[in-house]
């Protein structure tokens, strides 16, 4: 959408915003452990995943049921490996504010760091050229530091199908998503050990939460084993070859 369009529609769409702020409920995040291992053994893979609402479970009640229960189960048994996580996520959180909870309390070496975020970035209007350097300073940060030995970005959702959202406001946050998505893949595609997984999501009826805004048990199965065979398919690799 153009910057002409978008200021036309201005006033419509920061009255649907606040609406929506106000309509929607204030689920919690998941409940259960934030880190624990799955599987006994040697070489076990160790893995972090940070993130906002997404990676915290918001909208379903534990954290089994969450992107991080799917994500590690499932890397567990296509990997036939022990699989040691932590969980560093907060609801409400941009890019750069999860690198600074990341800062503020480093969290152990992992191999393969696995970040959601972004949706915040679109709704507090960070133009998709910040955001990427955002995300660049995240990935900097863990791979400099030496707390990940390989980034891995999840796509941003297709906010354009959430139900929450009234239209206009829910086909410019849509576009909004997208052209971060696009602009992110770029750039990972231009950084060693830095990935974007695409994934492609229908928001059949059922597969959100209650509020019409966070994901649903379907959507982080869907993501987490998604992800999952990502990091089986592309990363394990690697590691292979550099062993």
């Amino acid at each position: 959408m153009s910057l002409a369009l978008k200021l036309v529609l201005s006033p419509v769409l920061i009255a649907q915003a606040m609406g929506t702020r106000r309509r929607a409920p204030a689920l919690p995040e998941a409940a259960g452990p934030r880190e624990g291992q799955i599987g006994s053994g040697a070489g076990a893979l160790r893995v972090l995943i940070a993130g906002d609402s997404s990676a915290a479970g918001v909208g379903v009640a534990t954290q089994d049921h969450a992107f991080a229960g799917h994500f590690t189960r499932t890397l567990h048994r296509r990997s036939g490996r022990a699989v040691r996580w932590r969980l560093r996520a907060k609801s409400g959180l941009t890019t750069l504010e999860v690198l600074a909870l990341l800062r503020a309390d480093p969290p152990p070496v992992a191999d393969v760091a696995v970040v959601l975020t972004g949706v915040n970035d679109v709704i507090d209007l960070v133009p998709p050229k910040r955001a990427v350097q955002h995300r660049a300073a995240l990935a900097d940060w863990l791979l400099g530091q030496g707390r990940a030995r390989y980034v891995v970005f999840a796509p941003l959702p297709p906010i354009n199908q959430f139900p929450l959202l009234p239209q206009p406001l829910r086909g410019v946050m849509g576009a909004d998503a997208r052209l971060h998505d696009t602009a992110m893949a770029a750039w990972a595609a231009s950084k060693p050990n830095v990935f974007h997984t695409p994934i492609a999501l229908q928001l059949a009826p059922g597969a959100m939460s209650s509020d019409g805004f966070h994901p649903g048990e379907p959507v982080y199965r869907a993501c987490g084993e998604a992800l999952a065979r990502f990091v089986v398919d592309r990363i394990l690799p690697l590691e292979i070859a550099k062993s």
